[in-house]
């Protein structure tokens, strides 16, 4: 079957779409013959990526992030809780992620998507493993008090690198983040401090005013897709489900690797792939780190 010619008339391109929705993997293959994606872009380019902060006023810190039509939104509320014991001097960060309907034809109502869990677990790990938060900042009173940081991911639209939007949007709501002023009342509870009578609730300050995080080692991902000696940086849904090797790379604002995860599929990851893969990520990195840092100068304008 010859590859319809997409520049003609309404039937070429009603060809054109027949073909792909019939021969998805051939689709592609002749693409990547020609050195080009569906969507126009090269090998190992990423789709546009935007960061909106402050996207859900009643949050203690949130991000609307989308890398392509990829769309996620991170909220985090702060709540006081009782450390663990074997943590006195350290509060909590408890990530979850969510999947609903709408986001995916695959997703089904009343079923949870397979995928949630895994991510969820990817973030939390990679959170953890990065030491981006020192939990000691989120201690109030040593053995008593600490900050219990809920940080919710909600996927409006899935369409490729699930996870690196994830992850970036996590981190965008962090760096947003403003944790809550509280002082000790009379009998010793920790209490929020109001703008307007926070002086006179006050009998022992323990943070006088709303504070930020102090992020270190910063973590940022790439997906890649491995088919055949092809490397194709930051997959479309479509380009996942006819292509299924993934490697995602994740890597610091200073370079350095802190995790290596591919999920399986029939292609083997040669050194050579991942270190291509890895030089992929490096420059991601900067451009990600860009982006965040382009939103946060915006919030400070504002």
């Amino acid at each position: 079957m010859g590859f319809p010619n997409a520049s003609g008339d309404l039937s070429s391109e009603m060809e054109v779409d027949a073909f792909r929705r019939l021969f998805p993997l051939q689709f592609h293959e002749r693409h990547l013959a020609e050195s080009i994606r569906p969507d126009g872009r090269p090998f190992g380019r990423a789709r546009d990526t935007s960061i909106a902060l402050g996207a859900v006023a009643s949050a203690n810190g949130s991000a609307l992030v989308k890398i392509g039509s990829t769309t996620m939104l991170a909220a985090i509320k702060m709540e006081v809780m009782t450390p663990l014991l074997e943590s006195p001097d350290e509060g909590c960060i408890a990530i979850d992620f969510h999947m609903p309907p709408i986001c995916s034809p695959i997703v089904r109502p009343g079923r949870p998507a397979e995928a949630a869990p895994v991510v969820s677990k990817q973030l939390s790990d990679t959170i953890a493993s990065s030491g981006m938060i020192d939990l000691k900042e989120l201690s109030l009173v040593s053995g008593k008090a600490a900050w219990m940081a809920y940080l919710d991911i909600y996927c409006l639209n899935a369409d490729g690198a699930l996870f690196d939007t994830a992850l970036l949007s996590a981190v965008a709501a962090l760096s947003h983040l403003q944790i809550p002023a509280v002082s000790l009342n009379d009998d010793g509870k920790v209490v929020l401090m109001s703008e307007e009578d926070g002086e006179m609730v006050a009998k022992e300050p323990v943070n006088k005013e709303k504070r930020k995080l102090t992020l270190k080692s910063i973590p940022f991902s790439l997906t890649c897709l491995l088919h055949k000696n092809y490397i194709l940086a930051d997959p479309t849904a479509e380009e996942e489900s006819v292509m299924e090797t993934l490697v995602t790379i994740v890597l610091d604002s200073s370079s350095q690797l802190i995790s290596l995860y591919k999920p399986g599929g029939s292609v083997l990851a040669y050194t050579s792939a991942i270190q291509d893969c890895v030089a992929l990520t490096r420059q991601r990195v900067k451009e990600l780190q860009s982006v965040l840092d382009e939103a946060n100068s915006a919030m400070e304008v504002e």
